[in-house]
């Protein structure tokens, strides 16, 4: 049988016949070919210069502005997400009008920290920006019409935050919502060890759980935060121990109740607090966040005990909402107003000059003049220094919202009342002239002081001395006003340097060891198309998730790619 082919070709070039143009003369007839350009069905398929196909935009290196409403877990959860965001390489900005994309991170607390939110998310689509949201408003409902089209990160998968933005610059809408759980056993959220920006280097929040074990009819953070789930002891202590070792001499510990750590994995508060005072190097300090009345008072000895230890600041948030048991009980909140006493007069017993601060809730359906007055004569008794007077909104979704509601103006009313009272006391008046111990740590917002803290988490302005900062220094105090004293260094005073190294630059990325952590999904490129939402249960694949360990390796990968290209291209009109 005759072969296919006579003539062996040595090269590829061999099948050039003399009828051929040459290499010259192809480059002169490239010049008249145009590539074809098909027809779409419809105009909305057309891409444009100014809407580029989402395949040509490069993630992680836009500009993003990160903005956090509500309480320090959440401002940690921002810290966590702008973290992760830099270390990829996204440039955070401070200013949102230069911005590419807005982080927006929520509270559901109250009716005017939503509206904020809303009206942020609309300012941002009026700017042409595209928008990431996260907080407690978009997990606890994530259905409501001004979210719809819009990606959102839910509050225990901010570890995923790179993935998120990353799909919403290229267009996609992605909304991860799940739970993080460990062989069915719900996890305390992201992990502890990820990168971080803090707003402020020199503290560091940390959330020791997440959650709670009440069932308050006004609160719309439950249906967020869900059950109560707790951070092991033992990553708790390396997190505070990664932070001292970044310059870090303040720690604060945040959760939605802290007095009810540990319950869900067989441990308790107090077995946490010992354990993270053994690694506090002198001259720093810890904060302890909010607790409930039920949960601290199976504690008492024990937490003076702590409160009264040198490195742990004598202070404690134990919120009230109402001197009323009729009232509390509407609120579900399992106590009674003698439990409170009881917390309250045991410490300042036990812990002298410790710092209450308590909150209190105006106008709650069902509160009558005389279940108010009450609330006043607990305020007049007690003095709180620290007082968060809210007055109340019903948040939709709760059983609250459905009560008889007070009337706006008695609401109104009562929180001008109670605001009148607690401001007509002084609190620090009978301090001028004591000599304090206070640690610095921030600017004051006017700019004219630093803000430092005294033994009782009081606030005392000292002058903006460099070197003060992130120091505890002694001061003289020579003044006193209702929310802080003023204090002047003492010359011959011993400073006390709390840092094991220089803290961190601001806006410098924490956590970092020569790599960054990639997410534990492994997927292929995305599929989806603009403004495909992607349900809860689906993992969002991402560059990340691809051995991409740099933007910029991702650029040298995109340059050899379009080269090849280019010869492919060469090659074929080259034949035609």
């Amino acid at each position: 049988m005759p072969a296919a082919c006579e003539t062996v070709l040595e090269d590829i070039e061999d099948i050039v016949s003399a009828q051929d143009l040459k290499p010259h003369e192809r480059q002169s007839v490239r010049k008249n070919v145009f590539p074809k350009v098909r027809k779409r069905g419809s105009h909305k398929n057309i891409q444009t210069d100014d809407d580029p196909p989402s395949d040509s935009i490069i993630p992680g290196v836009q500009k993003i502005w990160i903005r956090t409403w509500g309480c320090s877990h959440n401002n940690s959860d921002g810290e966590y997400m702008a973290g992760q965001l830099a270390a990829y390489g996204y440039k955070i900005t401070e200013n949102s009008a230069e911005a590419d994309l807005w982080l927006l991170n929520s509270c559901t607390v109250k009716n005017p920290a939503e509206d904020h939110f809303r009206n942020s998310i609309k300012k941002a689509q009026d700017g042409n920006k595209k928008v990431v949201l996260a907080g407690c408003v978009p997990q606890a409902q994530p259905r409501q019409d001004y979210l719809k089209g819009l990606s959102i990160i839910g509050v225990q998968q901010i570890d995923r935050v790179v993935e998120v933005v990353e799909e919403t610059i290229k267009g996609h809408s992605v909304r991860l919502l799940g739970q993080k759980k460990d062989n069915g056993k719900r996890l305390g959220g992201a992990r502890l060890d990820l990168p971080k920006i803090r707003k402020n280097p020199l503290i560091e929040i940390i959330s020791i759980n997440t959650g709670c074990l009440n069932a308050c009819t006004y609160c719309k953070t439950k249906h967020a935060r869900g059950d109560l789930a707790s951070y092991p002891i033992e990553e708790l202590v390396d997190r505070a121990k990664q932070s001292f070792q970044e310059g870090v001499c303040e720690i604060w510990l945040t959760s939605e109740d802290t007095g009810a750590y540990g319950r869900d994995i067989g441990t308790d508060l107090p077995t946490l607090l010992w354990k993270l005072v053994e690694v506090i190097p002198e001259g720093a300090m810890l904060r302890l966040g909010m607790t409930n009345p039920p949960y601290i008072l199976e504690h008492l000895e024990e937490m003076a005990k702590i409160l009264n230890h040198p490195r742990v600041y004598a202070f404690l948030h134990i919120p009230v909402q109402s001197a009323s048991d009729s009232v509390l009980m509407d609120m579900k909140r399992e106590y009674c107003v003698a439990d409170f006493k009881q917390v309250v007069d045991f410490l300042k017993e036990k812990v002298p000059g410790i710092t209450i601060a308590t909150d209190i809730i105006c106008g709650f359906p069902g509160e009558t003049d005389e279940d108010f007055h009450e609330t006043m004569n607990l305020v007049d008794q007690y003095r709180f220094p620290s007082l968060f007077i809210n007055q109340f909104y019903p948040r939709p979704g709760t059983p609250a919202a459905k009560m008889h509601q007070v009337p706006a103006a008695v609401k109104k009313q009562r929180t001008k009342d109670l605001s009148q009272l607690f401001h007509s006391y002084n609190p620090y008046d009978h301090k001028v002239g004591e000599r304090q111990r206070v640690l610095v740590t921030e600017e004051s917002f006017d700019s004219n002081y630093y803000v430092a803290h005294n033994r009782f988490y009081e606030q005392v302005l000292v002058p903006k001395d460099p070197l003060l900062m992130g120091k505890m220094v002694d001061v003289n105090i020579y003044e006193a006003g209702k929310h802080f004293m003023k204090g002047q260094p003492v010359s011959d005073a011993r400073v006390y340097t709390a840092s094991i190294t220089r803290p961190l630059a601001k806006g410098k990325v924490s956590g970092l060891t020569g790599e960054v952590r990639r997410a534990p999904q492994n997927g292929s490129h995305w599929k989806g198309p603009p403004s495909a939402e992607v349900p809860v249960e689906t993992p969002a694949s991402s560059r990340m998730a691809r051995q991409l360990p740099w933007p910029q390796e991702g650029l040298k990968i995109l340059s050899v790619s379009l080269a090849f290209l280019a010869l492919l291209v060469t090659f074929y009109y080259g034949r035609m």
